[in-house]
């Protein structure tokens, strides 16, 4: 809701460059404090360029470019197919493997997605009209993609604090050249620049670091698994904050999507050959 609301005032690039900036300065003090050194070894140092090219550069600009042009509803929509393009990826680079019980879970959980989104009525998804905008939202799935698998690779020897800063770093720095035909504001006020420190706090320094801690610990593919809460969330949030109704739909839908994340994230708990009598010797 946050980026709807700030493409509406500047363009995408600047939007990228203020988000990350106010990243950049939040987590240098940190960083200096926790790790007591920006340094990194040269062999890191494309891998932080890639980063920086797909989670920050790329993400943003298309997510932001896609919110012009399309509504909220379809890059909600879009932004469900983030944990597939994450498995894909790291199938590809990574050479992970998805169980049967996994590929499943994830099925279920995506299907269980459809229903929070549609609140329940998925003949909606019919109805819904695919423009540009959709087209640079896939593209933006597809980056996140890369960063992602990139930070599981990156981050077996890199701290999440030093890989969020450095990619941060980086991924500005590649779209600054954009900003050479000057930066265009429209209708600028107080409720633009408190988006703005959210999405560049909250969303950005507290939601990257965080996602980064959890690719460094459990992988990408099973992290990405977790962004299926994200409408969840959205709508607990739309209850209690803005007063929005949640309707029975949403409820089922969550719990589809929490069973199939607990069966993508856990294994399975005894084997039937354990439960077969042995053969007396």
């Amino acid at each position: 809701m946050a980026g709807k609301f700030l493409v509406g005032h500047t363009d995408h690039i600047t939007l990228i460059i203020i988000r990350w900036g106010i990243a950049v300065i939040v987590l240098l003090p940190f960083l200096l404090w926790k790790e007591k050194t920006l340094r990194f070894q040269r062999k890191h140092f494309w891998l932080l360029v890639g980063m920086g090219a797909t989670g920050i550069a790329l993400f943003n600009f298309f997510m932001f470019l896609a919110l012009e042009y399309t509504s909220a509803d379809n890059v909600g929509l879009i932004s469900t197919l983030n944990p597939i393009s994450i498995a894909i990826f790291s199938f590809f680079i990574m050479k992970d493997r998805l169980s049967a019980r996994q590929l499943s879970a994830m099925i279920v959980s995506f299907f269980g997605i459809l229903v929070v989104l549609t609140n329940g009525h998925l003949n909606r998804l019919l109805t819904l009209e695919a423009n540009i905008g959709d087209i640079y939202m896939l593209l933006a799935v597809v980056s996140w993609g890369l960063y992602s698998v990139l930070g599981k690779k990156v981050m077996s020897e890199l701290s999440p604090l030093v890989t969020t800063f450095w990619a941060g770093v980086f991924g500005n720095i590649l779209v600054l050249p954009f900003l050479l035909d000057g930066v265009q504001f429209s209708h600028i006020t107080a409720s633009f620049w408190i988006a703005s420190l959210y999405t560049g706090i909250g969303a950005t320094v507290l939601g990257m670091v965080f996602w980064n801690i959890g690719v460094q610990k459990v992988g990408s593919t099973k992290s990405g698994m977790f962004l299926n809460f994200n409408p969840i969330f959205t709508a607990i949030l739309a209850y209690f904050l803005l007063g929005e109704t949640m309707t029975t739909g949403q409820i089922i839908g969550a719990f589809v999507v929490i069973v199939g994340v607990y069966f993508f994230t856990t294994k399975r708990a005894y084997s039937f050959a354990k439960l077969a009598p042995k053969k007396a010797s």
